[in-house]
C-alpha cells in the first residue's frame, strides 16, 4: 500500500467522523457495545477494552471478548438484549440489523455509530480510524493503522515477484453437495486479492451455488474454505471427494487451505497477518522481514 492511499483512508475518516451528529462523535464511550467481530478486535487492539460492556456472537477475537455479554449475532440482533446492559453509545458494522431492531435502538436514543465495512486496505484504514475518533483516541488509531498496513505491504511484498497469479476459490459450504462459493465484492474476494492471488470466480457479487460445469470452467488452482464445524462446514475430505472440485487443477493437486474464519475475513487488525498466512499457503514459502513501524 502506497502512503498515499494511507492518507487518503485517514482523510475520508476523518471526514466521515465529522459528519456524524456532534452529541455521537463526542459521546460517553464508558459503556460501550461492539456489534461486529472487526469493531471488538479494534477496540481490543486501541487498548480501549476496559470500556467494553457486551459484543455480538461474532466477535470472538482476542479470547478475553468471549467473557462479555452476547447480545446476538450481528444481523438478528434483540434490542431488548442490547438495551438490558444499559450503554451508552453502541458501535455497529455496516450491515447489522435487522432494520426494525435499529429502529428500537434509534427510538431508544442510545448514540449508535454504524461503521462502513469495506474489503480492501482503505475501507479497513477507515475503519480503524473511525472507530478511534468516535472514542477519542486519534492518535492511537493513527498509530495502529500504520501497523496494520506495514502488515499489509509485508504480505503484498512477499508476493510482488510472483509472475502468474493463482486462482483460489472460495467455498462457503457444500449443503447437500452443493457448492456455495463467493464472487466478487466478497470479504473474501478482498483477502484474495490483498494476498496476491485471483478470484477464480467474478461473474456476480456476493454468494452464489454454482452448478459442476462453473466450477470446473474456473478451473481454480486452490480452493480456501473456513476452518470450522457445524451444518456449513467444508470439510478437506468432502471438498475432494465432490466430483467437480476433484476435476480442478486445485483438486487434482489436492490443494485445499483452510483457515479460521474471524481471522481470514474479519478484515480487523489481524489482516495483514492473515493475508500473509493466506500467500504462503498459496504459493509455498514466502519470506519477507515484517517490521514494525
Amino acid at each position: 500500500m502506497t502512503n498515499r492511499l494511507f492518507t487518503r483512508a485517514l482523510v475520508t475518516a476523518a471526514a466521515m467522523v465529522a459528519a456524524l451528529p456532534a452529541a455521537v462523535a463526542q459521546n460517553d464511550s464508558s459503556r460501550l457495545v461492539a456489534i461486529g467481530g472487526s469493531v471488538t478486535e479494534i477496540v481490543y487492539a486501541l487498548g480501549a477494552e476496559d470500556r467494553l460492556i457486551a459484543r455480538d456472537t461474532t466477535s470472538v477475537f482476542p479470547e478475553a471478548a468471549n467473557n462479555l455479554p452476547d447480545v446476538g449475532y450481528m444481523r438478528a440482533l434483540s434490542p431488548e438484549g442490547v438495551l438490558s446492559v444499559d450503554p451508552t453509545l453502541i458501535v455497529t458494522l455496516e450491515g447489522s440489523g435487522p432494520p426494525e431492531a435499529l429502529e428500537v435502538l434509534e427510538k431508544a436514543r442510545i448514540p449508535m455509530v454504524v461503521v462502513p465495512d469495506r474489503f480492501d486496505e482503505e475501507g479497513l484504514l477507515q475503519k480503524i480510524s473511525i472507530i478511534g475518533d468516535v472514542l477519542g483516541m486519534p492518535e492511537g488509531a493513527a498509530a495502529l493503522s500504520k501497523k496494520v498496513q506495514a502488515k499489509i505491504d509485508a504480505a503484498q511484498k512477499a508476493t510482488s515477484g510472483i509472475g502468474e497469479r493463482k486462482k483460489v476459490l472460495f467455498v462457503l459450504s457444500l449443503q447437500g453437495g452443493r457448492i456455495l462459493a463467493s464472487g466478487s465484492g466478497t470479504a473474501a474476494d478482498g483477502m484474495i486479492k490483498i494476498a496476491g492471488a485471483q478470484n477464480a470466480v467474478t461473474e456476480y457479487a456476493g454468494y452464489k451455488q454454482l452448478t459442476d460445469e462453473a466450477v470446473i470452467e474456473a478451473a481454480p488452482d486452490v480452493i480456501l474454505a473456513m476452518d470450522r464445524s457445524g451444518d456449513h462446514a467444508a470439510k478437506v475430505d468432502d471438498l475432494l471427494a465432490h466430483p467437480a472440485i476433484a476435476a480442478t487443477p486445485a483438486g487434482r493437486a489436492h490443494n485445499i487451505v483452510r483457515m479460521d474464519g474471524s481471522f481470514l475475513l474479519g478484515f480487523g487488525p489481524r489482516t495483514g497477518e492473515a493475508a500473509y498466512d493466506l500467500a504462503k499457503a498459496v504459493y509455498g514459502n514466502l519470506v519477507v522481514e515484517q517490521k514494525e513501524p
